[in-house]
């Protein structure tokens, strides 16, 4: 019989509280929206698609984007028109600025695997509008 290692007792340990995220102000957030719109319009022509006859697969229907607390999303809607299909359409976040403070940003992109994919930090608002329309990680 092979012995395995004792484990060491438990311990408590102080976790302070994460600090609060910071308000994202409302001027600040209707710049963004603006601008972010603004790009929205000039990806729409080229994503979104007329489906072709007998087309089951999903296909991107709108783009938008939407605030949550200090997130900023862009989001696609998407169509199934699939026999299978458990809903009609589903909504996919496919990029995330996070409101840092100071008028600055954090960008990140939703990989394959559901998870948030944090590139670059610490950008200004026209800053991340070129990111977002320069790198293709941040298209839908």
């Amino acid at each position: 019989m092979v012995k395995r290692p004792k484990k060491p007792p438990k311990k408590w340990v102080y976790s302070p509280p994460n600090p609060p995220k910071p308000k994202v102000p409302d001027h600040l957030k209707a710049e963004v929206t603006e601008k972010a719109d603004q790009l929205i319009e000039e990806w729409k022509p080229q994503h979104i698609k007329k489906p072709p006859k007998g087309h089951q697969w999903n296909y991107i229907v709108d783009l938008y984007t939407r605030w949550f607390r200090s997130y900023f999303y862009f989001c696609a809607r998407y169509a199934c028109p699939g026999p299978t299909a458990i809903s009609p359409f589903f909504e996919a976040r496919f990029t995330r600025m996070e409101y840092i403070g100071e008028r600055r940003f954090n960008l990140a992109y939703m990989r394959h695997t559901g998870k948030w994919v944090e590139t670059e930090q610490g950008l200004a608002v026209n800053e991340c509008m070129e990111a977002i329309r320069r790198d293709e990680f941040y298209h839908p």
